[in-house]
């Protein structure tokens, strides 16, 4: 009698690699400061902050939130607006029309933060 081995896939998985959008998928899952970015883009998405904010907000160094800023708006997920002297930060149309993928590769890291405990 042969037996068959029943894997289960978890679906985010399997379909985090097929996207479309590989730029969301280096910047959050690919890279080793991908968690930050992620934390920086939620915040970013819950209202504008300047980077003196985020960094308050997220209690990382400024200079991490320069680094992760200039990054994310390389690849045009953030526009900035300038309000007297400051830039604040907002997600950008590319973001927002892509969240679905973001929403899936944050689970995705979720997902795997909880299977190495």
């Amino acid at each position: 009698m042969n037996r068959l081995a029943v894997i289960k896939i978890k679906k985010t998985e399997t379909n985090i690699w097929n996207l479309t959008n590989k730029e969301l998928l280096y910047l959050i899952k690919s890279r080793d400061g991908g968690k930050t970015t992620a934390r920086i883009i939620d915040a970013i998405l819950e209202g504008p902050y300047n980077r003196n904010q985020l960094s308050k907000k997220l209690q990382l160094d400024y200079k991490t939130i320069c680094y992760h800023i200039q990054l994310i708006s390389k690849y045009d997920y953030i526009t900035q607006e300038k309000f007297e002297q400051n830039y604040y930060y907002r997600p950008s149309k590319k973001l927002l029309k892509n969240i679905n993928e973001y929403n899936l590769i944050k689970e995705s890291i979720k997902n795997e933060g909880k299977n190495e405990k």
